[in-house]
Formats: structure tokens, C-alpha cells, sequence
């Protein structure tokens, strides 16, 4: 057969299959994945990192404790400080830090090669980060008001007539106690899920149209991938770190809610 009349083979898209790869082993019901192991390699990471940097804690810091530095006091005051208030922040300090980090590293693991894997882009491990943001705030907000009043801040916006209670207290209930959580863990789930899936398209088409599809349609598809899958490559980096902060932000604003005086 002529090559020039060659028909191409069909493109097939990766799918979710190829992102979430079969766990390395497993134990019964328990699956040990490269997720898992990632998730316990941030940790190590994150740990180590800052245990280094500041085992000698010089009054004139070396560069690695000056980052170390600097990333601690930008969650401890421009998360903590300036959101929930100079009266309040300090006890949540610890758990916005590492909500902070836990998620900028695990994110980030997304666009390392070889890694290539953003451990939120499964739902469990979202959802379960959004869980504890939840319980910490519901249970400071109980603790600071009474269950009463704290449902009363969650559920009766203040001057409001009356008779629209009959409507808004079922809707801010909703909207307060059970969406917002689910939102909170979706957010990252949806973005890291939804960037890393676009690279693997973009990863994939170009290496079709080389591969397959070949001629100058072939060649100039795939320069045009190669341009299309490094600019989504810069785009999720930036996602990916602005997710971290947003998540931490986030739950910095339902603690300052939380604590904030009744109406």
C-alpha cells in the first residue's frame, strides 16, 4: 500500500485507568498504590525539610533556614493573623501549616517526572483533608457559642424579616453544614483531577500525530501539542499551588466565621 495513503491509526484518549495505575499490593480489603506511597513520601518530605532547616536556628539564617522561615510565616500571618485575628490564630497555626504544605507538596508531586501523580486527584484523599477542616471548625464554633447558638449563626442570617426564616434556615443549613464541606474537598479533587488528565491528553495526542499520523499534518500537530502540553503543564503548577492555598484560606475564614461574635 502507498504510505502517503496509510489511514492512521484511531486515537484513543487516556482514561482514568491510566492515571490511577493498580495498587503496588494488597492485604485483604487494604490496597497499598503509588497514591498511598506518595502521600507517605510528602510526609517525609515536609518533615524532614524543616526539621533540617532549622536545627541550628542561627540569628543570621542560612538560605535554607530563611525558605523554611518564610514559609512559616507566611501561613502564620497572612493565613492565621490576618484572617482569623490577632486574638485567635495562634492555636490554629499548626494544623493551617500543615494543611498548607501537606497539600502544596502532594499537588506538586503532579508535575515532577517520574512522580507525575497529584495524590488529590482521587476524591478519598480530599475528602478526607475537607473532613478534618470540618470537625475543627463545627467543634470550635460549638465550643466558643453552645451548639444552640452556633446552629443559629449557621442557619438565621441576621436582619432578614422573619418569615423568610421558614425558607432560609433549611437552605443555610444545607448550604452551611453540609455542601460547604463537600465543596471544600471538591474543589481540589476537581482541578488536580480535571489538569493532570489535560497533560496525559495533551501527552498522548502529540505523540499520535508523530507517531501515527506522520507527514506534515503529523509534524506540525505535534509541535502544536508539544506548545499546548507545556503551557498546560505551567498552568497546573500555578493551580496547583493555588490550591493549596485556597484550601487553607478557606477553612482559615470558616474558623474566623466560627469564632466571630453572634447577631
Amino acid at each position: 500500500m502507498n504510505p502517503a495513503l496509510r489511514i492512521p491509526a484511531e486515537f484513543v484518549a487516556p482514561s482514568t485507568e491510566d492515571m490511577h495505575l493498580p495498587p503496588l499490593f494488597e492485604v485483604g480489603s487494604f490496597a497499598f498504590g503509588k497514591q498511598t506511597l506518595l502521600i507517605l513520601l510528602s510526609v517525609v518530605l515536609i518533615a524532614g525539610f524543616f526539621m533540617f532547616v532549622i536545627r541550628r536556628r542561627a540569628m543570621v539564617p542560612s538560605k535554607g533556614q530563611f525558605l523554611g522561615e518564610m514559609g512559616y510565616g507566611f501561613v502564620r500571618n497572612h493565613l492565621g493573623r490576618d484572617i482569623i485575628g490577632e486574638k485567635d490564630f495562634r492555636p490554629f497555626v499548626p494544623l493551617l501549616f500543615t494543611f498548607f504544605f501537606f497539600l502544596l507538596v502532594n499537588n506538586l508531586f503532579g508535575s515532577i517526572p517520574v512522580l507525575q501523580l497529584p495524590t488529590f486527584s482521587h476524591p478519598g484523599s480530599a475528602y478526607i483533608l475537607a473532613a478534618i477542616a470540618y470537625v475543627v471548625w463545627v467543634a470550635v464554633g460549638i465550643r466558643r457559642h453552645g451548639l444552640g447558638q452556633f446552629m443559629v449563626k449557621m442557619t438565621m442570617p441576621p436582619n432578614v424579616p422573619k418569615i423568610l426564616y421558614v425558607i432560609l434556615i433549611p437552605l443555610e443549613f444545607l448550604s452551611n453544614l453540609i455542601i460547604r464541606p463537600v465543596t471544600h474537598a471538591l474543589r481540589v479533587f476537581a482541578t488536580m483531577f480535571a489538569g493532570h488528565m489535560a497533560i496525559m491528553v495533551a501527552a498522548a495526542l502529540t505523540a499520535f500525530l508523530a507517531t501515527e499520523v506522520g507527514g506534515v499534518l503529523g509534524v506540525g500537530g505535534s509541535v502544536f501539542g508539544i506548545v499546548l502540553g507545556l503551557f498546560i503543564y505551567f498552568l497546573e503548577v500555578l493551580i496547583q499551588v493555588l490550591q493549596a492555598y485556597i484550601f487553607t484560606l478557606l477553612f482559615a475564614v470558616y474558623v474566623q466565621g466560627a469564632l466571630q461574635e453572634g447577631h
